[in-house]
């Protein structure tokens, strides 16, 4: 028999980059909630198997892309604006989405989820570029289009990851029309033949002074100790860096209906090759961040989320479900 990563070397080759990528502080996209699957299933067939080694990301890389897309058309007010979300994944997949709006209608919390994990970050990247941080790593870039949309004039971006979603980005660049601005550095890393370090330093980033960093979806695909050494290395960097990532928590703090939707998103997720396997205490995880030398950790939970970003909505949109955000300041 044929394993499944076998059968699917784009989800082979995304797999090994997030845990090669985990281990020397960087990660890539992906999210821990009910319907994620779904939405990596609706992402364009072209990212399927052996999209990676054409030079294209995985379904999960497309599939928080689409959703961030979906959010721009379905939800008002936005909690995230983004003028570049449907323009980026092009006119294939904008087709698709306006075609089948109506079950990402349905997936309120997750599409809540999307939104809020990217506000978020760029919340506190812009309170880091005022105490006066110019340079932001996007670990595990994927489709995000930060560096594309940067009010900062000031700040930097190195977008990092694997060499082959680099390549298939930029040409959705172009074919898009977008033009990469020359505060951005594209970071290709191959962990195969380098280190994250060595390629942040040919891309030019400067590891005495302070940096802001996000990893967004990704402690729920990596092991415990591959994301406590992705948090030290971010921890020994110049005073003032800074990193926001996301995480899911034990099973042991879900109600039955969200550990129920959580078991069956996972079954889709491990299917396609991208099984989730860590989760987390809270207040054991920002300990263990304070012991790394982390001078402020803070978890924003979906009541905070809730409060400040999704008060008095008409629609009733909102977050909930297993996943956090965690910042932590040297």
């Amino acid at each position: 028999m044929i394993s499944n990563m076998t059968r699917n070397p784009a989800a082979n080759a995304r797999r090994r980059f997030l845990r090669d990528c985990a281990g020397a502080a960087i990660a890539a996209n992906a999210i821990g909630c009910a319907h994620w699957a779904r939405a990596a299933a609706d992402a364009p067939a072209a990212a399927s198997a052996g999209a990676m080694a054409q030079g294209q990301p995985s379904r999960t890389a497309q599939g928080a892309a689409m959703l961030r897309a979906a959010h721009q058309l379905i939800d008002t007010p936005r909690v995230f604006e983004d003028a570049l979300a449907l323009n980026i994944i092009g006119a294939e997949a904008q087709a698709a989405l306006r075609q089948n709006l109506a079950r990402y209608a349905e997936r309120a919390s997750l599409r809540a989820y999307v939104a809020l994990r990217s506000r978020y970050s760029e919340d506190q990247l812009a309170l880091a570029v005022q105490r006066g941080v110019s340079q932001y790593v996007v670990l595990g870039a994927g489709l995000d289009t930060f560096a594309y949309r940067n009010p900062h004039a000031a700040l930097r971006v190195f977008e990092v990851d694997h060499p082959a979603t680099q390549r298939w980005k930029r040409q959705r660049l172009a074919d898009a029309g977008i033009a990469p601005p020359r505060a951005l550095t594209f970071a290709p890393v191959d962990f195969e033949t380098q280190t994250l370090g060595a390629g942040l330093r040919a891309a030019g980033f400067d590891a005495a002074r302070p940096a802001f960093f996000s990893m967004l979806g990704v402690a729920i695909y990596i092991t415990q100790p591959a994301l406590m050494s992705t948090l030290s290395q971010v921890a020994a960097l110049a005073p003032g860096s800074e990193i926001v990532f996301s995480y899911a928590v034990h099973d042991a703090l879900l109600n039955a209906q969200q550990r129920a939707a959580r078991a069956q998103a996972a079954s889709r997720v491990a299917a396609l090759g991208e099984p989730w396997i860590s989760y987390y205490d809270p207040a054991a995880l920002e300990a263990q961040g304070a012991k790394l030398g982390f001078t402020q950790v803070a978890t924003l939970t979906a009541q905070n989320a809730n409060e400040r970003y999704f008060k008095g909505r008409a629609d009733g949109l909102r977050v909930s479900g297993s996943s956090r955000l965690l910042r932590a300041r040297v």
